[in-house]
């Protein structure tokens, strides 16, 4: 078994970021180099940049994301961005999705660990979920899949005029073009590429902004929408 190399300790703008949170921020990081390279949630070699590639390249998603909202976090992985995310905006209503068992059992310890009430995990598939939860305001997700498959999962999970923000690489340029078509079918009426974290993160994180219309998903899933709406009136007529 390879040794999982040392956490650094915590960088200033980590402090400035995380604000009274930064006590938990520590926590997380802590728990990641441990128990999340010990489950396979995160490799070792990751260890030493967790701050600056990982949890503060994370956080400052904050920038971008409207106040007072719903967010789901699709594939959330070992709670990136969806964790570092609520711990620095406790107006948000978050839910971490993501279908694996190990997973979803890390990331309900550290939630529950760090105190994260605004914050609910669901074990599931996106595709799965639709209907079953209600549309949120914002969907986000890093490093899932490629642009096209990752918008057919989250913008059916989305209200009407919602917007996805996705982290991504360098490639996010080329990704927007060769999504065009998908996206538009899917109910999507502009896509943008922003940078942020500014003083915090070198280089900036990268996010593409995919903002939908009043029918998200497109026809087909207005389709799927209303049928699993009208099983929920029937269950509660019961």
């Amino acid at each position: 078994m390879t040794e999982a190399a040392e956490l650094p300790p915590a960088p200033e703008e980590a402090r400035t970021v995380f604000g009274d949170r930064y006590a938990d921020a520590v926590r997380y990081a802590e728990l990641l180099a441990d128990a999340g390279v010990q489950r396979g949630l995160i490799g070792p070699r990751e260890v030493p940049r967790l701050w600056e590639r990982h949890l503060l390249n994370c956080a400052v998603l904050s920038e971008v994301v409207p106040e007072g909202v719903t967010v789901c976090d699709v594939g959330s992985g070992a709670g990136l961005p969806g964790i570092p995310l609520a711990l620095v905006r406790p107006d948000l209503k978050i839910t971490l999705l993501e279908p694996l068992l190990r997973r979803t059992n890390f990331l309900t310890e550290v939630v529950e660990l760090l105190g994260l009430d605004h914050v609910t995990v669901v074990r599931g598939r996106a595709e799965e979920v639709l209907g079953k939860l209600p549309p949120v305001h914002v969907v986000t997700a890093r490093a899932v899949a490629p642009l096209d498959r990752l918008a057919a999962w989250g913008v059916p999970l989305l209200r009407p005029y919602g917007e996805m923000l996705l982290l991504k690489g360098d490639t996010a340029e080329e990704e927007v073009k060769a999504a065009g078509a998908a996206l538009s079918k899917l109910g999507a009426v502009d896509t943008s590429v922003l940078h942020v974290g500014e003083g915090v993160v070198d280089p900036l994180s990268t996010v593409v902004r995919v903002e939908v219309g009043e029918s998200p998903g497109g026809v087909r899933f207005a389709a799927k929408r209303a049928k699993a709406a009208r099983a929920g009136r029937a269950r509660r007529r019961r």
